[in-house]
């Protein structure tokens, strides 16, 4: 039998090593990383437990706000287990398949996050500027065509960004320098001309970013146009405070995305574990600050928070 072409062989396994550079610094890393993920699930999970069981926050702002806490969970666990592994017990091997299904449920926690941050500054918007027909325009009918709207979206994208990697010849290396599967630098180890992976995943993020970054602004003005034409300090500070951990979230998530996707495909001069500590706080922080956030800043969610705590205390 002819030996296999060295230009289209592909690894069936590949090997991921963490942090390279801080390996004798994995297990004290692992400390905060695995607190932080703790942290995070049981944030989340509480959150959506909390609004699936009190009736007074079936409303659309913490619907979406369930939709985020499903969207962090994604995110981080497709990634932290994972990692906290390889710093527990060494390297990893993991297969062709499992590697390319963990860059979709990476991508796919990370593009519907993006979404519904735009989902939500469209009900701040409605609630402050149109208040009237906050009801009629975030029904359930119309919440759940959002919803569906932002699963495709992000199927669509990322169901892409797979098969561009799936084409691809690995005939080298199947060390992956990273703690999990990222597209990028995934397809660095190919033995063939990556350039559409990195223009397509940079232009896929730039433009949605753009497009979403562009509207959230938009609605963020129109919002303060609207705040300030109210009559009085109280009621100005009142619509403000409701968008305050919106904006809180839109920063914590967008600024780390830019510099981590910006530095991964074109950072070629930036030291590579510093980037890859970076990209796995990532996916931590915000999973983590999120519930956090909005359960201080939220008065009618703290309020709930208080008197599910209380009622259990008299049960006790």
């Amino acid at each position: 039998m002819a030996a296999p072409n060295s230009t289209t062989f592909s690894h069936l396994s590949f090997v991921l090593v963490g942090i390279p550079g801080l390996e004798p610094w994995h297990l004290w890393i692992s400390i905060p990383f695995a607190l932080m993920y703790t942290v995070a699930v049981l944030g989340n999970c509480g959150l959506l437990l909390l609004i699936a069981t009190q009736r007074r926050l079936h409303k659309p702002m913490f619907i979406f706000l369930s939709m985020l806490a499903v969207a962090d969970l994604i995110l981080s666990t497709s990634t932290v287990p994972n990692t906290l592994a390889i710093f527990w017990f060494g390297p990893k091997t993991i297969t062709f398949s499992s590697c390319l299904t963990q860059v979709f449920f990476v991508r796919f926690g990370f593009a519907t996050e993006s979404d519904i941050l735009l989902a939500m500054g469209f009900d701040r918007y409605v609630a402050i500027c149109d208040p009237l027909r906050y009801t009629t325009v975030l029904t359930n009918a119309n919440i759940g065509k959002i919803a569906t709207a932002i699963v495709i979206k992000g199927f669509c994208i990322v169901i892409c960004v797979v098969f561009l990697l799936k084409r691809l010849p690995f005939c080298a290396s199947n060390v992956i320098p990273h703690s999990y599967c990222e597209p990028i630098g995934v397809a660095r180890l190919a033995c063939a001309d990556i350039t559409i992976n990195i223009w397509f995943g940079f232009s896929t993020i730039f433009l949605t970013f753009t497009v979403e970054v562009v509207f959230i602004a938009v609605s963020y003005m129109l919002i303060l146009r609207a705040v300030f034409k109210l009559p009085t300090k109280d009621a100005r500070l009142k619509a403000l405070s409701t968008c305050g951990s919106h904006v809180c979230i839109i920063l914590l998530f967008y600024i780390p995305a830019f510099f981590t996707h910006l530095t991964h495909a074109f950072g070629h001069n930036f030291p590579q574990h510093i980037h890859i500590l970076l990209a796995n706080l990532y996916v931590l922080v915000a999973p983590v600050l999120n519930p956090v956030i909005y359960g201080m800043k939220t008065k009618q969610l703290w309020e709930q928070i208080v008197f599910v705590l209380s009622q259990r205390g008299k049960w006790f």
